[in-house]
């Protein structure tokens, strides 16, 4: 239901001569005098992406953190932030600061600006809403509709498994980000928030093509490991399919793709996965093609 929402949304959505990029990507992209200038916006809810005995603090990163990576996915780097938050009465105002602490250790860790917001009471749990802007400053802000045939896939870090922990204390990739982008060609970009087969499938759809993952290739993670243990399902499909890893998944040319594993530039480990084809998405294992069906979190069903 919620990508049905999304394509009703885009076919019945407003533009502007300005508007160079709307709905279906990371951020939103504007045309400006000052260049291309993108916008992003996330809410985390309690009970949804978040449990109430999380430290205040601890949600707040992660509130600021999540559009922070939105826009990693587009090759830059966030600038400003505002905070809209819906507070339960149940909370203090020594709560409410624990919050904003937390979004301030984001937004000093980055160099982003805490530029405002509004607050109001709820009857519900608590809900943070984040908007982030940011400048291109001379990049290219990259889609997730670049890809080309015959490109390598990519990915930052391990995957799966971020139930146990990294969902809430992720490091959103952008330094990462502005490197590749600095560096290389970059072709299509996305963040892993709904998890590996599905957000792939949104560069595929967007970019026309289709995709092939080695199996052998995806770097697992130990969380994910362990809690295959707990789950009985194999560690990889956690890593396919569990979403909110909030690494960078992206595509570019066989041959830079060899250049940037053999001369790394930033610590992070990326690894190549895969590959874009013409047309279908499959797992390949042991050298056998099997047609794959994206999953992930998707947060309206029905």
């Amino acid at each position: 239901m919620e990508f049905a929402l999304i394509n009703c949304i885009r076919r019945l959505a407003a533009g502007s001569p300005s508007l160079r990029v709307g709905i279906g990507d990371d951020c939103a992209v504007i045309d400006t005098p000052a260049g291309p200038l993108v916008i992003t916006t996330d809410m985390i809810i309690e009970g949804v992406h978040f449990l109430s005995d999380v430290p205040l603090r601890q949600v707040g990163w992660k509130a600021a953190a999540v559009s922070f990576s939105d826009v990693a996915a587009m090759g830059l780097a966030p600038e400003a932030l505002v905070c809209a938050a819906a507070l339960p009465a149940r909370l203090s105002m020594a709560d409410a600061q624990e919050i904003l602490l937390g979004l301030n250790d984001a937004c000093q860790t980055y160099g982003v600006a805490l530029a405002g917001g509004d607050t109001d009471s709820t009857p519900g749990g608590l809900t943070l809403c984040t908007t982030v802007i940011a400048h291109a400053r001379g990049l290219k802000p990259v889609l997730r509709s670049g890809a080309r045939v015959g490109d390598a896939i990519l990915v930052t870090g391990s995957l799966g498994g971020s139930i146990l922990g990294k969902h809430l204390a992720f490091t959103p990739r952008v330094r990462e980000a502005v490197a590749l982008n600095s560096s290389f060609e970059l072709h299509a970009t996305i963040d892993i928030s709904d998890g590996l087969s599905a957000d792939l499938n949104h560069i595929v759809e967007e970019s026309k093509v289709g995709a092939v993952i080695d199996a052998g290739a995806v770097p697992i993670s130990d969380a994910a490991r362990q809690l295959a243990v707990q789950s009985g399902k194999p560690a990889l499909q956690h890593a396919l399919s569990d979403g909110e890893d909030f690494e960078l998944l992206f595509t570019m040319d066989c041959a830079d793709a060899r250049r940037l594993i053999g001369n790394p530039i930033f610590d992070t480990p990326v690894t190549i996965i895969g590959e874009i084809v013409e047309s279908g998405f499959f797992l390949r294992t042991d050298g056998k093609l099997e047609p794959l069906k994206p999953q992930g979190y998707e947060h309206l069903r029905g």
